[in-house]
């Protein structure tokens, strides 16, 4: 039997509208789709009528099916000829294990494609009304896994460098480690009144967003009950939000 093939697909930030001409392309095209919680449900109705849907969702701490069975999946199901789409939200190579869903393939020899996808850490603030970088305010950003923390010895960051040698730093995953993330930078000599911005299920109608300084921002995202999914935003261009806020102005969303 012929092999099928797998498409690894970043599903967009969260509005359905921003995803990729191809990563529509591959949910019609999909016998089989496998897809993240982070995914707008929306997506799946370009799926053929007999595609099979199968939820790989992961919450924090719970994960419905465990990354080793994904594999398996994908492995099975493409190896019955099939074609795939796993679906992942935002980009597939951004804290997305892309990587090692392709490794597994490359290995068993199955045909594969990655397809980029919009990421929230750039997207989510600009339909907050910050751009990442801006000539006045920052020429450099990193994107930062949030989640490590030093107590469970798995705090692996250089926090030096992201303090001191990055204008703009996008926190993915950080919500319930806010505590450490401010501060660690702080620590590391960031400005304790570096204006911060936290942005709630960005590019959606649920999009809610905070701002505040290293030295407020818990104090804020507790007041405002704000939870994961979200993107934590650090730097100068957070400033911006007050001229820029475009999106919530549009819809009349408020905190």
């Amino acid at each position: 039997m012929k092999k099928g093939k797998v498409f690894l697909v970043g599903a967009g930030p969260g509005d359905p509208k921003l995803i990729t001409v191809y990563g529509k392309e591959c949910i019609e095209n999909a016998d089989v789709i496998l897809y993240d919680r982070l995914i707008n449900n929306e997506l799946l109705n370009y799926a053929k009528k007999d595609a099979e849907l199968i939820f790989c969702g992961k919450l924090p701490g719970k994960h419905a099916i465990i990354q080793e069975q994904i594999h398996t999946l994908l492995v099975e199901k493409a190896s019955e000829g099939k074609i795939v789409t796993r679906l992942k939200g935002g980009d597939p190579c951004v804290f997305g294990r892309v990587g090692e869903e392709a490794e597994v393939l490359a290995e068993q020899n199955i045909s594969y494609e990655i397809v980029p996808g919009i990421t929230s850490g750039i997207a989510a603030p600009a339909y907050a009304g910050i751009p990442v970088t801006h000539r006045d305010y920052a020429t450099t950003f990193a994107i930062v896994t949030g989640h490590g923390r030093s107590e469970k010895e798995n705090d692996y960051l250089n926090w030096s460098a992201l303090a001191q040698g990055i204008d703009t730093l996008a926190f993915y995953m950080g919500i319930g480690n806010l505590h450490h993330i401010c501060t660690m930078l702080v620590k590391h000599g960031r400005n304790p009144e570096t204006p911060v911005a936290i942005i709630q299920w960005g590019t959606t109608e649920h999009q809610k967003t905070v701002t505040g300084s290293l030295l407020t921002i818990e104090k804020e995202a507790e007041e405002a009950e704000i939870t994961h999914p979200a993107i934590v935003l650090v730097g100068e261009v957070v400033q911006l939000r007050k001229k820029l806020n475009w999106f919530e102005d549009l819809k009349g969303i408020s905190v």
